[in-house]
Protein backbone atom coordinates (compact mmCIF):
# COMPACT_ATOMS: atom_id res chain seq x y z
CA UNK A 1 0.00 0.00 0.00
CA UNK A 2 2.93 2.38 0.73
CA UNK A 3 4.22 2.35 -2.88
CA UNK A 4 0.47 3.19 -4.01
CA UNK A 5 0.07 5.83 -2.24
CA UNK A 6 3.44 7.60 -3.08
CA UNK A 7 2.61 6.70 -6.71
CA UNK A 8 -0.54 8.03 -6.79
CA UNK A 9 0.55 11.08 -4.71
CA UNK A 10 3.19 11.98 -7.08
CA UNK A 11 0.79 11.48 -9.82
CA UNK A 12 -1.27 13.92 -8.17
CA UNK A 13 0.96 16.81 -6.78
CA UNK A 14 4.23 16.17 -8.80
CA UNK A 15 7.83 16.13 -7.37
CA UNK A 16 8.31 13.80 -3.94
CA UNK A 17 10.89 15.88 -2.14
CA UNK A 18 9.96 15.79 1.65
CA UNK A 19 7.41 13.23 0.86
CA UNK A 20 6.59 10.83 4.51
CA UNK A 21 4.03 7.92 3.80
CA UNK A 22 1.71 7.35 7.57
CA UNK A 23 -0.48 5.04 8.56
CA UNK A 24 -3.44 4.67 11.03
CA UNK A 25 -6.24 1.87 11.65
CA UNK A 26 -9.50 1.43 12.09
CA UNK A 27 -11.21 0.23 15.25
CA UNK A 28 -13.81 -2.76 16.31
CA UNK A 29 -14.86 -2.68 19.87
CA UNK A 30 -15.84 -5.65 20.87
CA UNK A 31 -18.25 -5.22 23.80
CA UNK A 32 -18.97 -1.92 25.34
CA UNK A 33 -21.77 0.10 23.15
CA UNK A 34 -22.85 3.18 24.19
CA UNK A 35 -21.25 3.09 27.11
CA UNK A 36 -18.13 5.78 26.39
CA UNK A 37 -20.22 9.10 27.17
CA UNK A 38 -22.40 7.57 29.81
CA UNK A 39 -19.11 6.53 31.99
CA UNK A 40 -18.60 3.72 31.72
CA UNK A 41 -16.13 0.63 30.15
CA UNK A 42 -15.20 -0.29 26.53
CA UNK A 43 -13.39 -2.91 24.93
CA UNK A 44 -12.43 -1.82 21.56
CA UNK A 45 -9.13 -3.00 19.38
CA UNK A 46 -7.51 -1.51 16.47
CA UNK A 47 -7.45 -3.44 13.40
CA UNK A 48 -4.86 -4.10 10.92
CA UNK A 49 -7.01 -2.25 7.92
CA UNK A 50 -7.31 1.64 8.44
CA UNK A 51 -5.77 5.16 6.38
CA UNK A 52 -2.90 5.31 4.68
CA UNK A 53 -1.74 8.39 3.92
CA UNK A 54 1.48 10.41 2.22
CA UNK A 55 2.45 14.28 2.87
CA UNK A 56 4.50 17.02 3.17
CA UNK A 57 4.81 20.17 3.89
CA UNK A 58 4.51 23.29 1.93
CA UNK A 59 6.11 26.45 1.99
CA UNK A 60 2.73 28.57 2.39
CA UNK A 61 0.03 28.67 4.12
CA UNK A 62 -1.99 26.27 1.92
CA UNK A 63 -3.69 22.77 2.24
CA UNK A 64 -4.09 20.61 -0.79
CA UNK A 65 -6.17 16.88 -0.20
CA UNK A 66 -6.89 14.29 -2.69
CA UNK A 67 -8.85 10.49 -1.47
CA UNK A 68 -7.86 7.76 -3.53
CA UNK A 69 -11.19 7.06 -2.15
CA UNK A 70 -12.86 10.01 -3.57
CA UNK A 71 -11.18 10.07 -7.04
CA UNK A 72 -13.96 12.07 -8.69
CA UNK A 73 -13.51 14.97 -5.93
CA UNK A 74 -10.23 15.97 -7.61
CA UNK A 75 -7.71 17.82 -5.16
CA UNK A 76 -9.70 19.57 -2.42
CA UNK A 77 -8.22 23.21 -1.54
CA UNK A 78 -8.12 24.90 1.63
CA UNK A 79 -6.02 27.41 3.60
CA UNK A 80 -4.87 27.32 7.15
CA UNK A 81 -6.50 30.72 7.50
CA UNK A 82 -9.81 29.44 6.62
CA UNK A 83 -10.27 26.76 9.08
CA UNK A 84 -13.87 26.64 9.23
CA UNK A 85 -16.47 23.08 8.42
CA UNK A 86 -18.56 23.71 5.23
CA UNK A 87 -20.79 21.18 3.57
CA UNK A 88 -18.22 21.57 0.50
CA UNK A 89 -15.41 20.97 1.97
CA UNK A 90 -16.79 16.93 2.29
CA UNK A 91 -14.55 14.86 3.87
CA UNK A 92 -11.61 17.20 4.34
CA UNK A 93 -13.51 18.95 7.32
CA UNK A 94 -12.17 15.68 8.99
CA UNK A 95 -8.17 16.65 8.72
CA UNK A 96 -9.21 20.44 8.95
CA UNK A 97 -11.16 19.52 12.27
CA UNK A 98 -7.74 18.22 13.89
CA UNK A 99 -5.87 21.01 12.73
CA UNK A 100 -7.99 23.62 13.76
CA UNK A 101 -8.34 21.64 17.12
CA UNK A 102 -4.30 21.85 17.16
CA UNK A 103 -4.70 25.60 16.81
CA UNK A 104 -7.27 25.53 19.64
CA UNK A 105 -5.02 23.72 22.11
CA UNK A 106 -1.73 26.25 21.29
CA UNK A 107 -0.28 24.75 18.94
CA UNK A 108 0.41 26.80 16.14
CA UNK A 109 0.13 24.83 12.52
CA UNK A 110 3.20 27.06 10.88
CA UNK A 111 3.10 25.96 6.88
CA UNK A 112 0.12 24.03 4.54
CA UNK A 113 0.86 20.59 3.65
CA UNK A 114 0.10 18.23 0.42
CA UNK A 115 -2.27 15.39 1.92
CA UNK A 116 -3.06 12.17 0.25
CA UNK A 117 -5.24 9.83 1.76
CA UNK A 118 -6.26 5.90 1.22
CA UNK A 119 -7.93 3.94 3.77
CA UNK A 120 -8.81 0.51 2.96
CA UNK A 121 -11.73 0.54 5.92
CA UNK A 122 -15.63 0.66 4.14
CA UNK A 123 -16.68 3.96 3.91
CA UNK A 124 -19.94 4.64 6.38
CA UNK A 125 -19.43 0.78 7.83
CA UNK A 126 -19.05 2.11 11.57
CA UNK A 127 -15.15 1.22 11.48
CA UNK A 128 -14.71 4.60 12.43
CA UNK A 129 -12.93 5.99 9.38
CA UNK A 130 -13.11 9.20 10.39
CA UNK A 131 -11.12 9.00 13.51
CA UNK A 132 -8.35 6.89 11.62
CA UNK A 133 -8.30 10.16 9.47
CA UNK A 134 -8.49 12.51 12.39
CA UNK A 135 -5.42 10.65 14.60
CA UNK A 136 -3.60 10.18 11.39
CA UNK A 137 -3.69 13.98 10.40
CA UNK A 138 -2.42 14.21 13.96
CA UNK A 139 0.56 12.15 13.92
CA UNK A 140 1.16 13.80 10.64
CA UNK A 141 1.21 17.23 12.48
CA UNK A 142 3.11 15.95 15.40
CA UNK A 143 5.43 14.32 12.77
CA UNK A 144 6.27 17.57 10.77
CA UNK A 145 6.10 19.99 13.03
CA UNK A 146 7.66 18.14 16.17
CA UNK A 147 4.26 19.11 18.36
CA UNK A 148 5.19 17.82 22.31
CA UNK A 149 1.97 15.45 22.04
CA UNK A 150 1.55 11.80 22.54
CA UNK A 151 -0.98 9.06 21.14
CA UNK A 152 -3.59 9.70 24.33
CA UNK A 153 -3.39 13.48 23.18
CA UNK A 154 -3.87 13.03 19.60
CA UNK A 155 -7.29 10.61 20.71
CA UNK A 156 -8.22 13.72 22.71
CA UNK A 157 -7.82 16.25 20.40
CA UNK A 158 -9.94 13.81 17.67
CA UNK A 159 -12.19 13.66 19.80
CA UNK A 160 -12.34 17.69 20.60
CA UNK A 161 -12.03 17.95 16.99
CA UNK A 162 -15.22 15.88 16.01
CA UNK A 163 -17.43 16.99 18.99
CA UNK A 164 -16.50 21.21 18.16
CA UNK A 165 -15.92 21.25 14.96
CA UNK A 166 -17.62 18.70 13.14
CA UNK A 167 -20.48 18.95 15.40
CA UNK A 168 -20.76 15.01 16.59
CA UNK A 169 -21.30 14.71 19.97
CA UNK A 170 -18.85 11.07 20.08
CA UNK A 171 -17.23 10.11 23.20
CA UNK A 172 -13.66 9.02 23.20
CA UNK A 173 -13.43 5.51 22.46
CA UNK A 174 -12.71 5.89 18.75
CA UNK A 175 -10.12 7.55 18.54
CA UNK A 176 -8.33 5.92 21.78
CA UNK A 177 -8.99 2.91 20.61
CA UNK A 178 -7.03 3.91 17.07
CA UNK A 179 -4.37 6.36 18.88
CA UNK A 180 -3.46 3.32 21.81
CA UNK A 181 -3.87 0.23 19.18
CA UNK A 182 -1.79 -2.88 20.52
CA UNK A 183 -1.50 -5.69 18.32
CA UNK A 184 -3.18 -8.75 19.66
CA UNK A 185 -4.65 -7.30 22.33
CA UNK A 186 -7.93 -5.11 23.25
CA UNK A 187 -7.86 -1.95 25.34
CA UNK A 188 -10.25 -2.52 28.53
CA UNK A 189 -10.91 1.60 29.09
CA UNK A 190 -12.65 3.31 31.89
CA UNK A 191 -14.24 6.12 29.75
CA UNK A 192 -14.83 7.87 32.81
CA UNK A 193 -11.53 8.59 33.76
CA UNK A 194 -9.35 7.38 30.44
CA UNK A 195 -7.11 4.46 33.18
CA UNK A 196 -6.59 1.75 31.05
CA UNK A 197 -5.07 -1.85 30.42
CA UNK A 198 -4.41 -4.03 27.34
CA UNK A 199 -5.70 -7.56 28.00
CA UNK A 200 -4.88 -10.17 25.53
CA UNK A 201 -7.28 -11.71 23.21
CA UNK A 202 -6.26 -15.20 22.14
CA UNK A 203 -8.98 -16.55 19.68
CA UNK A 204 -7.15 -19.94 19.27
CA UNK A 205 -9.01 -21.82 16.47
CA UNK A 206 -11.79 -18.59 15.67
CA UNK A 207 -10.90 -15.28 14.06
CA UNK A 208 -13.02 -12.24 14.25
CA UNK A 209 -15.52 -11.51 11.95
CA UNK A 210 -16.76 -8.00 10.71
CA UNK A 211 -20.01 -8.18 8.64
CA UNK A 212 -21.14 -4.65 7.28
CA UNK A 213 -24.18 -4.26 6.66
CA UNK A 214 -23.88 -1.45 3.85
CA UNK A 215 -26.55 0.54 4.43
CA UNK A 216 -25.21 4.04 4.66
CA UNK A 217 -25.54 6.24 8.24
CA UNK A 218 -24.50 9.04 8.89
CA UNK A 219 -23.42 9.79 13.13
CA UNK A 220 -24.78 13.39 12.94
CA UNK A 221 -27.65 13.09 11.37
CA UNK A 222 -28.28 9.68 13.03
CA UNK A 223 -30.10 9.63 15.90
CA UNK A 224 -26.94 9.41 18.02
CA UNK A 225 -27.07 12.61 19.66
CA UNK A 226 -31.06 12.01 21.00
CA UNK A 227 -29.89 8.77 22.84
CA UNK A 228 -27.19 10.76 24.27
CA UNK A 229 -29.50 13.31 24.98
CA UNK A 230 -31.83 10.94 26.83
CA UNK A 231 -28.98 9.28 28.76
CA UNK A 232 -27.82 12.69 30.25
CA UNK A 233 -31.71 13.26 31.43
CA UNK A 234 -31.97 10.01 32.98
CA UNK A 235 -28.88 11.32 34.82
CA UNK A 236 -29.87 13.97 35.90
CA UNK A 237 -32.83 12.38 37.26
CA UNK A 238 -31.19 9.73 39.31
CA UNK A 239 -28.64 12.16 40.65
CA UNK A 240 -31.35 13.77 42.45
CA UNK A 241 -31.53 10.48 44.53
CA UNK A 242 -27.93 8.98 44.51
CA UNK A 243 -24.35 10.12 44.39
CA UNK A 244 -22.89 9.31 40.94
CA UNK A 245 -21.12 11.23 37.92
CA UNK A 246 -22.04 9.04 35.10
CA UNK A 247 -24.87 5.84 34.62
CA UNK A 248 -21.20 3.40 34.36
CA UNK A 249 -21.14 4.03 38.26
CA UNK A 250 -24.07 2.21 38.89
CA UNK A 251 -24.08 -1.35 39.06
CA UNK A 252 -27.33 -3.32 38.22
CA UNK A 253 -29.04 -4.13 41.58
CA UNK A 254 -28.14 0.23 42.57
CA UNK A 255 -29.89 0.90 39.28
CA UNK A 256 -32.96 -0.92 39.64
CA UNK A 257 -33.21 0.48 43.67
CA UNK A 258 -33.23 4.02 41.89
CA UNK A 259 -34.79 3.89 38.53
CA UNK A 260 -38.18 4.96 39.51
CA UNK A 261 -36.77 8.36 39.85
CA UNK A 262 -36.45 8.40 35.85
CA UNK A 263 -39.89 10.04 34.77
CA UNK A 264 -40.07 8.35 31.31
CA UNK A 265 -40.34 4.65 30.09
CA UNK A 266 -38.21 5.14 27.11
CA UNK A 267 -35.28 6.89 29.24
CA UNK A 268 -35.64 4.11 31.91
CA UNK A 269 -35.06 1.42 28.94
CA UNK A 270 -31.57 3.87 27.47
CA UNK A 271 -30.17 4.18 31.01
CA UNK A 272 -30.83 0.40 31.50
CA UNK A 273 -29.14 -0.07 28.44
CA UNK A 274 -25.91 2.13 29.85
CA UNK A 275 -25.64 0.93 33.27
CA UNK A 276 -26.02 -3.10 31.92
CA UNK A 277 -23.80 -3.36 29.12
CA UNK A 278 -21.03 -1.64 31.20
CA UNK A 279 -21.20 -4.07 33.85
CA UNK A 280 -21.27 -6.99 30.90
CA UNK A 281 -18.27 -5.25 29.34
CA UNK A 282 -16.67 -5.90 32.97
CA UNK A 283 -17.55 -9.60 33.28
CA UNK A 284 -16.70 -10.28 29.60
CA UNK A 285 -13.36 -9.33 29.69
CA UNK A 286 -12.32 -11.16 33.18
CA UNK A 287 -14.18 -13.98 30.92
CA UNK A 288 -11.40 -13.38 28.48
CA UNK A 289 -8.44 -13.53 31.20
CA UNK A 290 -9.56 -16.43 32.57
CA UNK A 291 -9.46 -17.48 28.90
CA UNK A 292 -13.57 -18.73 28.84
CA UNK A 293 -14.16 -17.47 25.72
CA UNK A 294 -17.67 -19.25 25.35
CA UNK A 295 -18.53 -17.10 28.08
CA UNK A 296 -17.29 -13.74 26.25
CA UNK A 297 -19.45 -14.73 23.27
CA UNK A 298 -22.69 -14.77 25.72
CA UNK A 299 -22.03 -11.40 26.93
CA UNK A 300 -21.53 -10.27 22.89
CA UNK A 301 -24.77 -11.60 22.12
CA UNK A 302 -26.54 -10.12 25.34
CA UNK A 303 -24.91 -7.23 24.21
CA UNK A 304 -26.67 -6.99 20.90
CA UNK A 305 -30.14 -8.08 22.38
CA UNK A 306 -29.74 -4.72 24.86
CA UNK A 307 -29.00 -2.43 21.91
CA UNK A 308 -31.89 -4.19 19.91
CA UNK A 309 -34.44 -3.57 22.72
CA UNK A 310 -33.52 -1.14 24.96
CA UNK A 311 -31.61 0.72 23.80
CA UNK A 312 -32.91 0.51 19.89
CA UNK A 313 -29.93 1.07 17.44
CA UNK A 314 -29.80 -1.26 15.51
CA UNK A 315 -32.55 -1.97 12.59
CA UNK A 316 -33.42 -4.55 10.54
CA UNK A 317 -29.80 -4.60 8.77
CA UNK A 318 -27.99 -5.24 11.61
CA UNK A 319 -30.66 -7.77 13.40
CA UNK A 320 -30.74 -9.76 10.13
CA UNK A 321 -26.95 -9.90 10.41
CA UNK A 322 -26.67 -11.15 13.92
CA UNK A 323 -29.58 -13.07 13.66
CA UNK A 324 -28.57 -14.96 11.29
CA UNK A 325 -24.96 -15.54 12.60
CA UNK A 326 -26.73 -16.90 15.59
CA UNK A 327 -27.58 -19.78 13.37
CA UNK A 328 -24.50 -21.17 12.35
CA UNK A 329 -22.45 -23.60 14.29
CA UNK A 330 -19.40 -22.40 15.27
CA UNK A 331 -20.19 -19.05 15.81
CA UNK A 332 -19.31 -18.05 19.48
CA UNK A 333 -21.02 -14.81 19.57
CA UNK A 334 -22.44 -12.16 17.07
CA UNK A 335 -23.45 -8.15 17.99
CA UNK A 336 -23.57 -5.33 16.24
CA UNK A 337 -20.87 -2.79 16.88
CA UNK A 338 -20.25 1.17 16.52
CA UNK A 339 -23.11 3.08 16.88
CA UNK A 340 -26.03 1.48 14.89
CA UNK A 341 -28.63 2.75 12.51
CA UNK A 342 -26.58 0.95 9.60
CA UNK A 343 -23.14 0.02 9.87
CA UNK A 344 -21.31 -3.36 11.06
CA UNK A 345 -21.62 -6.27 12.97
CA UNK A 346 -18.86 -8.29 14.92
CA UNK A 347 -18.98 -11.91 15.45
CA UNK A 348 -16.26 -14.34 16.98
CA UNK A 349 -16.19 -17.50 14.49
CA UNK A 350 -14.69 -20.79 14.75
CA UNK A 351 -11.71 -21.10 11.57
CA UNK A 352 -13.79 -24.14 10.35
CA UNK A 353 -17.19 -22.15 9.96
CA UNK A 354 -16.18 -18.95 8.56
CA UNK A 355 -16.78 -20.03 4.84
CA UNK A 356 -20.10 -21.00 6.06
CA UNK A 357 -20.48 -18.46 7.87
CA UNK A 358 -19.83 -15.72 5.32
CA UNK A 359 -22.19 -17.81 2.89
CA UNK A 360 -24.80 -18.43 4.70
CA UNK A 361 -25.36 -15.00 7.02
CA UNK A 362 -24.50 -13.18 3.40
CA UNK A 363 -27.48 -15.92 1.45
CA UNK A 364 -29.56 -14.84 4.24
CA UNK A 365 -29.00 -11.19 4.01
CA UNK A 366 -29.30 -10.44 0.70
CA UNK A 367 -32.90 -12.45 0.49
CA UNK A 368 -34.46 -10.73 3.37
CA UNK A 369 -32.63 -7.14 2.56
CA UNK A 370 -32.43 -6.72 -1.35
CA UNK A 371 -28.83 -6.04 -1.45
CA UNK A 372 -25.54 -7.53 -0.49
CA UNK A 373 -23.21 -7.22 2.86
CA UNK A 374 -19.52 -7.79 2.62
CA UNK A 375 -17.48 -9.74 5.27
CA UNK A 376 -14.23 -9.10 6.43
CA UNK A 377 -12.15 -11.58 8.40
CA UNK A 378 -9.67 -8.82 10.58
CA UNK A 379 -6.93 -9.15 12.76
CA UNK A 380 -5.91 -6.96 15.34
CA UNK A 381 -2.82 -4.20 15.10
CA UNK A 382 -1.34 -1.12 16.55
CA UNK A 383 -1.38 2.24 16.57
CA UNK A 384 -0.35 4.91 14.26
CA UNK A 385 3.10 4.98 12.24
CA UNK A 386 5.30 6.08 9.77
CA UNK A 387 5.57 3.73 7.20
Amino acid sequence: MKDTILKKFKEVYGDMEGVKAFFAPGRVNLIGEHTDYNGGHVFPCALTIGTYGAARVRKDRKLRFFSMNFERLGVIESDLDDLKPSKEAGWTNYPKGVMWAFGEKGFKIPWGLDILLNGNIPNGSGLSSSASVEVLTGYILKEFFGFNVNNQDLALIGQFAENNFNGVNCGIMDQFAIAMGKRDHAIFLDTADLSYTYAPVRLEGAKIVIACSNKKRGLGDSKYNERRSECETALAELQKVVKIEGLGDLSEEQFEEYKSAIHDPVRVRRAKHAVYENQRTVKAVEALKANDIVQFGQMMNASHVSLRDDYEVTGIELDTLVEEAWKVEGVIGSRMTGAGFGGCTVSLVKDEAIDTFIKQVGEAYQSKIGYAADFYVVEIGDGPCVL
